[in-house]
């Protein structure tokens, strides 16, 4: 028979309501960004051969190389979920520390091409920036804002990815016990299926 104390201070657990909050969390993120895409898809009709001008001016080989990182990136941490699933800890440990740094070289990429981009006067409020025709102004306040947001997503994800990592090592998360972990997964996963958009919006299409 069950000893009741033991049932009294049993930790309580709800993974399916915690899956579902992440996934209600992810959705409102997704209207953000797209109410955003609309209102680059609007204005870039109205000013079309602008936004190609000032597009020419992107580092493509850079917003490239950053595609490449967060897809490896959303591949490690997939990895890492299937491994400790298996109760593989150390392989989820090692591929959690690779998406970390795979985070952290996005970062590191993103502010070198700001910095080129604001050393050469092109930053919001910038005086070269407001002699630019209107188009052109959109185009870089538009890529500012949702870059920029974009990053900041980055950011909280690497902290919370961080901080699921410390839960793996110390064992609080493991093969029987890891919500947390898909969560902070299906987090990283939103960040790049952002970007995915955002790099053929502002980088590839002429």
């Amino acid at each position: 028979m069950s000893n009741p104390t033991e049932l009294t201070h049993a930790p309580h657990r709800d993974d399916v309501g915690a899956r579902m909050g992440m996934w209600l969390f992810l959705f409102t993120e997704l209207l953000l960004f797209g109410g955003l895409f609309l209102v680059y898809a609007v204005y870039r009709h109205e000013y079309y051969s602008q936004f190609r001008v000032a597009a020419l001016e992107l580092n493509l080989s850079i917003g490239a190389l950053n595609t490449v990182i967060l897809l490896t990136s959303s591949l490690t941490v997939a990895l890492s979920i299937g491994a400790l699933q298996k109760g593989q800890k150390h392989l989820s440990v090692m591929l959690l520390l690779i998406t970390d740094i795979l985070a952290l070289a996005f970062m590191v990429n993103k502010y070198f091409e700001w910095s080129t981009k604001i050393h050469h006067g092109i930053y919001p409020g910038s005086e070269h920036l407001l002699n630019l025709p209107d188009g052109q102004i959109l185009f870089y306040g538009l890529y500012y804002i949702m870059t920029g947001l974009h990053a900041l997503y980055i950011i909280i994800g690497l902290v919370f990815l961080t901080i699921v990592l410390g839960f793996v090592i110390t064992g609080s998360v493991n093969k029987d016990s890891y919500v947390k972990l898909e969560n902070a997964g299906l987090y990283w996963h939103l960040v790049d299926l952002i970007w995915i958009f955002l790099f053929p919006l502002f980088y590839l299409i002429q």
